[in-house]
């Protein structure tokens, strides 16, 4: 996991007060790393439109020029000339050149974004969004020096962005790549060095945000030969009005490596053969999955999950009740929340007395999340999003391989059956909420049919198969 920082300006000047860089050869290095990756997937001669603004984001663009000439066609486009003096400097050293400077957007075979980079916390003029315009119309591949054109300081668009294939951003990975809002505009996002490692560069700085990835993800492989099916524990699913959740729960569960799966209530399905079903919790029960599939609650079986201690994941139709009240106040049992967007504004509305919306939650995903894990620190939270987001007290890590193929119905049920098999397997809420969220997007990865057609079903049998891919 790599750590994520909202800004990187402080990390900037540390390289210049104790590393004895300066602001130039911090410019040369984050060009270097442009000029890098081009050559490495673009062939000489190809052609390459770089688009400065006016700031030191443009004076990287034009940095890159001066690299890239006499090996690409490269043609240099400044729309409202330059202000900074790092800008100036740069401009001057590039005139030395022959330059190809361009008065208009043109096709190219590579068009780098050096508009607007980091810390972007205004709107965009109408200039800067009818550029966007006429380079979001050219069919050439897109890169963003440091962040996208338009992506403000929070990840959203500011009230437009540009959309690009990758991004190269400088020095650190930013919070601001990573929110749902920005995902479709980022592209492939790759880290550049500059002028020192990124350890180094990093170094003394602590983040509480982290980017998962996929070398995090570790398999509840069984690797003893001396166990049985109660070796692995037995995980109690809770049937609710829509059996059919409850039960893609318990196969999830199962084939992610839990024991026993036990569907607790009573139930019309036809159920499969290797799922239990009780009326009540099992003596063994060692986690507890509740709300799937809930429209109301018996009050019988709400005491009984009340009065264990057994782990519990909460999700779905929990959230819309304040049943779940009673289930945060357990302050020292391991309780995990799975809403998505709509499910936590309802959960947020019933504990926080600030009203929160949808939009403002997917506009501030970060900032409510921390806020709540500030008022409920004993409980791991997984926000269901793009970049799904799972936090516990004061530490966030994000999960970025969320895709499309998981919208659809069922797929929570999925997540939520994961989940619950590594808490009844002795995992820990954070850390059972961070290994099945990597393994329920790996497995999606992992489905060879089209974009649109994966079902739940599918993701299932998927989750057998992560052990040999």
């Amino acid at each position: 996991m790599q750590p994520l920082y909202q800004s990187c300006y402080p990390l900037d000047q540390r390289c210049y007060d104790d590393y004895n860089l300066t602001e130039d050869i911090l410019m040369e290095h984050a060009a270097n790393g442009m000029a890098t990756y081009i050559k490495a997937n673009f062939s000489e001669q190809s052609s390459v439109l770089i688009v400065c603004g006016v700031g030191n984001n443009g004076a990287d663009g034009i940095v890159l020029a001066r690299l890239l000439q006499g090996i690409y066609n490269v043609k240099l486009y400044i729309p409202f000339g330059v202000r900074s003096v790092m800008a100036e400097v740069q401009l001057e050293r590039v005139q030395c050149l022959e330059i190809d400077f361009v008065d208009e957007v043109q096709e190219a075979d590579v068009i780098v974004d050096a508009i607007f980079g980091a810390g972007l916390s205004r709107e965009l003029d109408e200039k800067t969004r009818k550029l966007i315009v006429k380079l979001e119309a050219l069919n050439g591949f897109k890169i963003a020096c440091d962040v996208p054109t338009g992506i403000d300081i929070d990840g959203n668009p500011l009230p437009m962005a540009l959309f690009v294939d990758v991004t190269l951003t400088m020095g650190a990975l930013k919070e601001c790549l990573y929110t749902d809002m920005a995902k479709d505009y980022v592209g492939e996002v790759i880290c550049l060095d500059l002028g020192v490692s990124n350890e180094k560069y990093v170094e003394g700085f602590e983040s509480d945000i982290a980017l998962l990835e996929p070398c995090d993800m570790h398999l509840p492989s069984r690797t003893k030969g001396n166990t049985h099916k109660g070796t692995y524990g037995h995980l109690a699913v809770i049937v609710g009005a829509k059996e059919g959740a409850s039960i893609m729960s318990s196969l999830s569960a199962l084939r992610f490596g839990v024991g026993l799966v036990t569907m607790v209530g009573e139930v019309e399905t036809s159920l499969p053969l290797e799922v239990m079903q009780d009326i009540e919790l099992p003596y063994n029960t060692t986690a507890i999955a509740f709300g799937m599939g809930f429209d109301t609650f018996e009050d019988d079986i709400v005491e009984d999950i009340l009065e264990s201690d057994a782990p519990l994941i909460l999700d779905a139709g929990l959230f819309s009740n304040e049943i779940v009240l009673e289930f945060l106040e357990q302050r020292d049992r391991e309780v995990v929340l799975t809403p998505h967007p709509k499910e936590f504004v309802s959960l947020w509305n019933m504990t926080i007395d600030t009203p929160l919306n949808i939009a403002i939650l997917q506009a501030n995903r970060f900032e409510k999340v921390r806020e709540f894990c500030t008022l409920f620190p004993h409980v791991t939270l997984l926000l269901k999003g793009a970049n799904t987001i799972i936090a516990q007290d004061k530490q966030l890590y994000i999960n970025p391989y969320g895709s499309s193929r998981l919208a659809k119905g069922g797929s929570g049920d999925v997540l939520a059956g994961l989940i619950g098999s590594l808490l009844a397997q002795g995992y820990d809420g954070l850390e059972a909420s961070i290994q099945a969220s990597l393994a329920f997007t790996a497995a999606a990865k992992a489905y060879g049919g089209s974009s649109y057609a994966m079902l739940p079903t599918d993701l299932i049998e998927e989750i057998g198969k992560l052990e040999k891919n």
